[in-house]
């Protein structure tokens, strides 16, 4: 495969995650879908620092100009996700408001008995399981995508573009 058709296939992979991290995480701001629970003291730290926005969504576009910036976006959201998945969400169980996950070091994701006991938001912990492993599967198929983007880049700009030129007119 030539470095111009490579990277027209990793470029329209990294475009279509890039929206898939973006909606997951505009989704983890929503939690169970319901617009009622939005209250800054109610999400979780890892869903307000946007890794699937800022770091798959908008630093994976800027990838299209610069790879470096992708595999640095992709490291980001793949950071904040797996952060989001070990502590769990926050939510409100026996009366109190907190990271009741966070020192399980994420053993709560093997027991589904304890993702019940967060009394709100409803089903917070199933949703927020979902869509940060989304994320971080995402996120790694980003950083594999933008590697091979960079030495794709590389090798076009030491060996040249495979593609045949045209012949012009003098």
């Amino acid at each position: 495969m030539c470095t111009g058709k490579c990277a027209r296939c990793v470029g329209l992979s990294l475009i279509t995650l890039c929206l898939v991290c973006i909606v997951a995480n505009a989704l983890l701001l929503v939690p169970n879908g319901e617009t009622s629970w939005t209250n800054t003291n109610h999400l979780s730290l890892q869903v307000w620092l946007m890794g699937g926005f800022i770091g798959g969504g908008l630093m994976m576009l800027r990838s299209v100009f610069s790879s470096a910036f992708g595999v640095l976006g992709a490291i980001y959201c793949l950071s904040v996700s797996g952060a989001g998945l070990r502590n769990g969400p926050r939510c409100l169980m026996n009366g109190e408001w907190g990271y009741h996950f966070e020192d399980t070091a994420g053993a709560y994701l093997l027991n589904r008995t304890l993702w019940d006991r967060c009394e709100a938001p409803p089903r917070v912990v199933p949703w927020n399981v979902t869509l940060f492993s989304l994320l971080v599967a995402a996120s790694c198929l980003e950083i594999v995508l933008c590697g091979i983007q960079l030495v794709n880049a590389t090798i076009g700009v030491f060996c040249g573009d495979c593609r045949k030129k045209q012949d012009t007119p003098h």
